[in-house]
């Protein structure tokens, strides 16, 4: 290996590390707010990136239909809780289940856009709802339960939706157009101009989601309910409305990446779980409580990735989630042993 292939494969680490990064951070987000391991954060990324493919074809995308019976379910089932004179927030249910749906109904099925940009636009109005809808049916009812009853409803729902991927888009792989074609030679070094995109974009998720979380009330009514869930439900502050939000996120973040990575790479109906699982490893990295430390642990699974993929290809999956046992194994000893319910 010489100065160039490791530059190249460097160049290769960062663009993957800072979609891994996205994914740990939707990771550390949701596991924050919720306690949820959300196993299926994986699919919002494939999902998005196969409904953009279909899109591309001139067809309309199946995710709508999920969306639209999703939201039925859900009006169903609040309206079952306000029956039995339980609390309703109809003015977000109104939000997740009637006006986001409607506006993904009508860029994907009525103004079809073609516009690369509108399409991207269309895709993301579709995914993002899927979050607060499966939270409120899924995870809320189970709300104190511990984490590894959540687990394993997590890898209920992940099993689920890769199999409703199968039956929407098929076996077969897409790619999408890049966002940008450009091309650049930076020192003998090609750089094409999606990675470009992929790490600006990033950037971009990074800098706003810690505007949102240090400046806003709603990002420090997030950071509350993270860091003491019964004080912020004694504050005032809506927890229940703190998970929408949280899936929420963690669906916008998905549907980008998916978005990101689509003309960099095939992507088939269970790609979302490789990418997801290496987001997850990251955000193990993190302890799954540290933004920073989440980032870093991204970049240092993507560089993994790329020089594991040049030495031995054929065990650079290994490589990479072999990576957890030592990080379990140093904060298994630096850290102190509770049961779940303390």
């Amino acid at each position: 290996m010489d100065l160039q292939i490791a530059l190249i494969l460097g160049q290769d680490g960062v663009v993957n590390g800072a979609v891994y990064g996205l994914i740990a951070l939707a990771l550390v987000l949701v596991f924050s707010v919720t306690r949820v391991i959300f196993i299926p954060q994986g699919e919002f990324v494939a999902f998005g990136a196969l409904s953009m493919a279909m899109m591309q074809a001139g067809k309309v995308p199946a995710t709508l239909w999920l969306l639209i019976a999703l939201a039925i379910i859900t009006l169903v089932v609040e309206a079952w809780r306000h029956q039995r004179g339980q609390a309703v927030d109809w003015a977000s249910t109104a939000i997740w289940a009637l006006a986001m749906p409607a506006l993904a109904s009508a860029l994907v099925w009525l103004a079809k856009p073609e516009a690369l940009l509108l399409q991207a636009a269309a895709v993301l109005a579709l995914i993002v709802p899927l979050g607060p809808l499966l939270y409120r049916l899924v995870y809320r009812p189970l709300a104190h339960a511990t984490v590894l009853i959540l687990l394993i409803v997590s890898v209920a729902l992940h099993g689920v939706l890769v199999g409703l991927g199968l039956l929407f888009f098929g076996a077969e792989g897409f790619r999408t157009p890049a966002f940008s074609d450009a091309r650049f030679d930076l020192g003998g070094i090609p750089v094409s101009g999606q990675s470009l995109v992929v790490i600006a974009m990033a950037a971009v998720l990074v800098v706003a989601m810690f505007v949102f979380f240090e400046r806003s009330i709603v990002g420090k009514a997030l950071r509350a309910t993270a860091m003491n869930r019964v004080g912020a439900r004694l504050m005032g502050i809506p927890t229940e409305l703190s998970g929408d939000l949280s899936f929420a996120l963690a669906a916008l973040i998905g549907a980008v990446s998916g978005l990101l990575i689509a003309p960099l790479t095939t992507v088939y109906y269970d790609t979302g779980f490789l990418i997801g699982l290496k987001g997850f490893v990251a955000a193990i990295v993190g302890g799954l409580g540290s933004y920073p430390l989440a980032l870093a642990g991204a970049v240092l699974v993507g560089q993994l990735e790329a020089f594991s993929s040049f030495w031995a290809s054929a065990f650079k999956e290994v490589l990479v989630f072999t990576l957890i046992i030592p990080v379990l194994w140093w904060r298994s000893l630096n850290s102190r042993h509770v049961e779940d319910e303390e």
